[in-house]
């Protein structure tokens, strides 16, 4: 618990300094583009919130070298991986000016470095056919390497209103920290903590007023750190199905893959271009609907930060069938088919003008 309140608090005040100081620094870190597909704020605002979160997590690094050494010197080569995915990320929040493709290389570089310095490696899955390619290392490190990339863009893909991302992200490191205590990992427990404790400390400024943004650097971050701790809380408890970081991951995985799928299949458009048909877009134009043609700034905020809840809810479909079944590999298989189906026919729904009514906000 000392790890969860130290957190919150060194990203709490830290993501304070770094809004009341915006000023000095806002030509270079804020969001002056308003008008992209993905764009939903009203003026200008730093996107720079990872700096806190990150530092937050280097803090307590700091502080555990004193009662946790074993805890910490496997925290500090955690950090130390990290670092290519937040530096690239925040350069581009900084510049505007690093490609999608280098931001994910240099997360593939992160992920590399964890497999060689902590054994952070997939070494079993439950998925026909994936054990196979697992059973080699070099086949191991490329699926781990590959996951980590993965899971650190989705989390960036549904960076995009005030939240969202983090809180789910909260969600999913809480959860972490409960099975890694549930099967005695003192290092997974706390840095999971550390985690969920500075998200939460950057949420009460991004949520509801949208004081400042994740940012590249803040997503990449901690998509990264999320990735990492469930790879060696698999690989160092078995008893831990391979399917409980999968489901609570689900909702921003299964997003970025049905938006590959639909803008790869349906639109034969790349994959990496942006649009502003995710499903969070959706509820955005379509579900929220009492404040459209209003462009002010209160009425932006508001119905961005309206948005939220309901992926909220959504994550939270995983996320608790997968503490509740943590070790129960056919069940979590079941929540996961279940999510999928529960997404595409909501997708759907939205996207055909036909919401469910009681998503539809009207005041």
């Amino acid at each position: 618990m000392l790890a969860l309140i130290f957190g919150f608090l060194v990203s709490t005040l830290l993501t304070l300094v770094l809004i009341r100081s915006s000023r000095s620094h806002g030509r270079f870190s804020a969001d002056h583009d308003t008008s992209g597909p993905q764009k939903f704020h009203a003026r200008p605002v730093p996107r720079i919130g990872g700096i806190g979160i990150f530092s937050a997590l280097a803090s307590w690094m700091v502080v555990a070298f004193w009662a946790q050494p074993t805890v910490a010197s496997e925290g500090a080569l955690l950090m130390a991986c990290g670092l290519p995915a937040f530096g690239a990320g925040l350069i581009e929040d900084l510049t505007k000016r690093v490609t999608p493709r280098v931001r994910l290389l240099a997360t593939a570089f992160a992920a590399g470095l964890a497999v060689w310095s902590l054994d952070a490696v997939i070494t079993h899955s439950t998925i026909p056919g994936l054990d196979w390619m697992l059973a080699y290392a070099a086949g191991a490190a490329l699926v781990t390497v590959f996951v980590v990339a993965g899971v650190a863009n989705a989390v960036n893909i549904i960076d995009g209103f005030n939240g969202l991302a983090s809180m789910c992200v909260l969600m999913m490191l809480i959860s972490l920290a409960y099975v890694a205590f549930q099967v005695g990992d003192l290092f997974i427990f706390s840095w999971a903590l550390v985690g969920a404790g500075a998200m939460f400390g950057f949420f009460i400024w991004n949520f509801p007023a949208g004081l400042i943004f994740l940012g590249d650097g803040g997503a990449y971050f901690v998509g990264f750190l999320l990735a990492e701790l469930s790879i060696l809380l698999l690989h160092r408890h078995p008893q831990v199905s391979p399917m409980f970081p999968l489901l609570i991951c689900i909702y921003p995985v299964f997003e970025t893959i049905f938006s590959i799928y639909r803008r790869r299949v349906l639109r034969e458009v790349s994959p990496g271009l942006p649009d502003g048909i995710h499903l969070h877009s959706l509820i955005y134009r379509r579900v929220a609907r009492w404040a459209v043609g209003d462009r002010s700034a209160k009425a932006l905020t508001r119905r961005n930060s309206m948005t939220s809840p309901y992926l909220w809810a959504l994550c939270m479909l995983s996320v608790i069938p997968a503490v509740l079944f943590w070790d129960n590999t056919p069940v979590l298989y079941l929540f996961i088919l279940l999510f999928g189906v529960t997404y595409v026919r909501l997708y759907w729904r939205i996207v055909r003008f036909k919401s469910p009514r009681w998503m539809v906000s009207k005041s």
